[in-house]
């Protein structure tokens, strides 16, 4: 069984516990949940779908070899750089991060620059900076915050190296 099979097997295995568990909250927790559940999922599907399809098109106009040579596996220290700075300022949400991060791969990027990307991605979006965080939180916080995760894009890139032995 692959890994993708098996993630697959389990969250169903997931959503079927839920369900049992909503079955046995009442009829009207069962129904209300998964009505929930299927207008989120109809929701989401048209979005996963242009990230998904976008991210194909993406894949194929990205030039291989300036890709390879920017973000590839013998990019170094550079190549984590430039990705995390890539991925500080890449706007959007999970669709767009991730489908941007899948189409450098298939354009030539290495696995740990695009680990670096969606890190950085996933922690310093920098509109979300000053959309959400700066107007809700003290700055200091949010500047002592962003300081202090700094180097964690490409210590994770840095981590999965020794964990794979690459």
């Amino acid at each position: 069984m692959t890994a993708n099979v098996a993630i697959a097997v389990l969250l169903w295995v997931i959503v079927a516990v839920l369900g049992f568990l909503a079955w046995r909250r009442g009829d009207r927790v069962l129904a209300d949940s998964t009505r929930s559940g299927a207008l989120d999922f109809l929701y989401l599907l048209p979005r996963l779908a242009i990230g998904v399809i976008g991210a194909g098109f993406l894949a194929a106009l990205l030039p291989q070899d300036v890709v390879r040579s920017w973000l590839g596996p013998d990019s170094g220290i550079a190549g984590l750089l430039l990705a995390t700075l890539a991925g500080a300022l890449t706007p959007g949400g999970p669709v767009i991060g991730f489908a941007i991060g899948a189409s450098a791969l298939k354009s030539g990027a290495g696995y740990l620059a695009v680990m670096a990307y969606v890190t950085a991605w996933a922690l310093f979006a920098v509109q979300r900076l000053f959309v959400w965080e700066i107007p809700v939180m003290p700055a200091r916080v949010v500047w002592l915050r962003v300081a202090a995760s700094l180097p964690l894009p490409v210590l994770t890139a840095l981590g999965v190296m020794l964990l794979t032995g690459r």
